[in-house]
């Protein structure tokens, strides 16, 4: 399929105005043989699951699918928050909570065999709590019906209320993630409510709770960004104790989205994920379809 976006070179400061034409190689993925995708999809419609894999449109859906794998998208599937990377529907006033949602994700759960089982959530600015204690929630209904699990929780920055995550990290899940998304000179553009230092100071007030065995977060590359840009944002991440770091390609999901404006090498993932080793962080993953919750449970392993 021909690229009609205008795609810049790796350094934006050679920006120009042609398009690139076709992705590169690395940016096309294939279509996963055999395995479990339909089953996966009917365990999912079975319990009325919202997934972040179909609403965020993630282009490792079908293969996680293949393995009986799912990431659950708690709170609904409509966000209170427009950001312009993202693809999951905006509402000003979403539907209510779903009192059987985390009845129904531990169910589901259960059911596709999960063992590392990871909850994002929509951002609910509507809610007194902006949604914490249902996350907690689900948490609780996890290990009640699976009891050697784990679970990773991806949450919203919660506007600034950083006591809200409390309800959470009472439930002491091991891994506690929220994304940077990009560099600080771009987050304006590309976050809506968001800032860069609001989510350091999440994470940063996340780690000293010592409440979850892991701080993880992520951004998305080829928005722009440069690599000292990139390295500075490591850094950050490294100098508020983040343990796991995820580095993805951002692939525009429609056209209403903010484009592309470079295409990353395969080479220079490997470089960011060396020098966020070199600097100290625990656990580096960078590449192309890297996402959050892509093999989540890697580290555990």
């Amino acid at each position: 399929m021909k690229n009609k976006l205008n795609i810049l070179p790796e350094n934006p400061e050679e920006s120009t105005d042609k398009p690139l034409g076709r992705f590169p190689k690395h940016l096309h993925r294939a279509m996963p043989k055999g395995g479990t995708l339909p089953k996966t999809s009917q365990i999912l419609q079975k319990w009325g699951m919202n997934t972040v894999c179909e609403e965020a449109k993630c282009p490792n859906r079908f293969e996680c699918y293949s393995k009986n794998t799912a990431t659950f998208l708690a709170l609904g599937k409509d966000c209170t928050r427009a950001c312009s990377f993202c693809d999951i529907d905006f509402a000003k006033a979403p539907k209510p909570l779903d009192p059987n949602e985390p009845s129904n994700i531990a169910n589901a759960a259960k059911e596709l065999g999960l063992k590392h089982i990871v909850i994002t959530m929509v951002a609910r600015d509507d809610l007194e709590d902006q949604g914490a204690s249902q996350i907690a929630s689900i948490i609780r209904e996890i290990r009640k019906e699976i009891a050697d699990s784990t679970t990773e929780v991806l949450t919203s920055d919660f506007n600034g209320n950083f006591s809200f995550a409390d309800h959470i990290l009472q439930e002491k899940p091991e891994v506690f993630n929220h994304n940077l998304e990009t560099v600080r000179r771009l987050t304006p553009r590309i976050r809506h409510k968001a800032t860069y230092e609001r989510t350091l100071q999440l994470l940063s007030y996340v780690k000293e709770k010592k409440c979850s065995r892991f701080i993880k977060s992520g951004i998305m590359v080829g928005l722009g960004e440069t690599k000292e840009e990139v390295f500075e944002t490591l850094h950050d991440l490294k100098n508020i104790g983040c343990d796991i770091v995820t580095i993805g390609h951002y692939l525009q999901p429609n056209r209403h989205k903010v484009t592309v404006k470079q295409f990353i090498s395969e080479e220079t993932f490997k470089e960011y994920e060396e020098y966020g080793t070199k600097i100290g962080i625990k656990h580096m993953y960078s590449g192309p379809f890297v996402r959050s919750s892509y093999n989540a449970d890697l580290f555990l392993q």
